[in-house]
Order: structure tokens, then sequence, then C-alpha cells
């Protein structure tokens, strides 16, 4: 292969680089200007809250879409967190923007160095890392919790927090979990639910049993924060009873 061949392959990589470069501290100068227009309302923080500032180390759950809110959520309230992100290029940009944010990753996923980024979340709860954990991560089907989540349950024995949100005003992409973005100056409510635990002798159908309830309880919540709002706007919108 001759040199002018070679050279539009170079430049590409030279160029994807570049952008890998630019996108986290672009990315994190975007969410921080977001972030600081946001107004962040908690109901029934108080369990992991108490748990958190008594040294438990306990598991953070939600699904893929509510991703961005989460972070806002861990940074409004400082829970450090620790989270298994891909190892895809992707991957690498979503790690640099969670550290710039104070949140500590892992690499691996359910598809590829699965094993590995399941024993990278065991290590760091043995340092006291609190894991924040995605059920239906990393590719869907949406809103479908895998056994992955409960098999880290099960293994490190910890108290797993389910989390939802809603927003008043947000984008949602066209990813296949949909991600939402809250705009600027959105109203954010986390509700946090009550915690489950996994028992390490849990097998068979239970491990079953144990997904189904996770899955439920974080599809629960989502819909007990929509009516949450939905309330909460009508009680604001004059002349209107809640």
């Amino acid at each position: 292969m001759s040199a002018s061949e070679s050279r539009p392959g170079g430049l590409r990589s030279s160029l994807r680089q570049a952008l890998a470069g630019l996108a986290p501290p672009v990315a994190t100068a975007v969410l921080g200007l977001l972030n600081s227009t946001y107004r962040v309302e908690f109901v029934g923080d108080e369990p992991l809250m108490k748990s958190v500032a008594g040294g438990e180390s306990v598991l953070m759950s939600f699904w893929h879409g509510s991703l961005v809110a989460m972070a806002v959520a861990a940074r409004a309230k400082g829970i450090p967190i620790c989270i298994l992100v891909s190892q895809h290029r992707d991957g690498e940009i979503a790690s640099r923007v969670l550290r710039r944010w104070g949140i500590d990753t892992v690499r691996g996923s359910a598809t590829r160095g699965g094993a590995q980024g399941f024993l990278s979340l065991l290590r760091a709860h043995r340092r006291g890392s609190n894991l924040a954990v995605v059920p239906d991560g990393p590719k869907g089907p949406p809103k479908i919790a895998k056994l992955g989540v409960v098999h880290l349950a099960r293994t490190t024995g910890a108290r797993m927090f389910p989390l939802a949100f809603e927003a008043d005003r947000f984008w949602r992409l066209g990813s296949w979990d949909r991600m939402v973005v809250p705009k600027p100056f959105a109203r954010i409510t986390i509700v946090v639910g009550d915690p489950i635990t996994v028992a390490r002798d849990t097998a068979g159908e239970d491990l079953e049993t144990a997904r189904l309830r996770i899955e439920a309880s974080l599809n629960d919540l989502a819909a007990g924060v929509a009516r949450h709002r939905d309330l909460l706007g009508a009680a604001e919108r004059p002349g209107t009873e809640a």
C-alpha cells in the first residue's frame, strides 16, 4: 500500500481521536450548565441516605434511559458511586465524562468482557464503593431486567435501592433506551423505592423471581413518579384541584 493510499484512513483515525479527546470536556461543560438550572426534588430517599451516611455500600438500580438524571441525582446528594461502562470507544468517552463528574467507572459489558466487568464491580464494592447498576443495559430490550443484576446483588449481599425519575420538560433521544435528558430549568423528581435484597443461596427458579421483582419495582416506581408529577402540576395550576 502506498503512502497516498494510507493517508485517508490515518486522517480519519486522527480525526476520531481528536473528537474523542474533545467530547468529554465539552459534554461535561454542557451537562454542568444544564445541571446548574435544574430543580431537583427527592421522594423517599431517607433510608438510602441513612445507609450511605452509615458507611453501608449499597446498589442503586435504574433503567438505562435514566442515566443522565441519575448522574444528576448522585451529584446533588453527594453520593459516591461506581458504574459499569462499555469497553467500546463510546464507553471510553462516557467514562471520561463520568469521572469528571466524580463518578467512578469500571469497564466491561454483558456482551463483551462481561466477566471482567462483573469482577471489577465486585472489587469496587469490596473497596466500599456504592454501585450504580442498570438492569436493562447495555443494549436492552428497554425496561426488561437481566439476570446479571440479580447475580450481583446475590454475590455482594448488598441492599439494592431502585430509583426512578420524572422531568417536567426534557429531550428524548432516538437511542434504543429512549434516553431522557432534562431541559434547562426542568423540575426533576427522583423517587427512591424500598430496598431489595437477594439471599446468597438464591438459585434456580428463585433467580427469575428476583429478576421479576426488580423489574416490577422499577416500573412501578416510574409509574408512581409520573403520577406524583401530574398531581404536583395540577396543584400548581390556579383554580385546579390535585
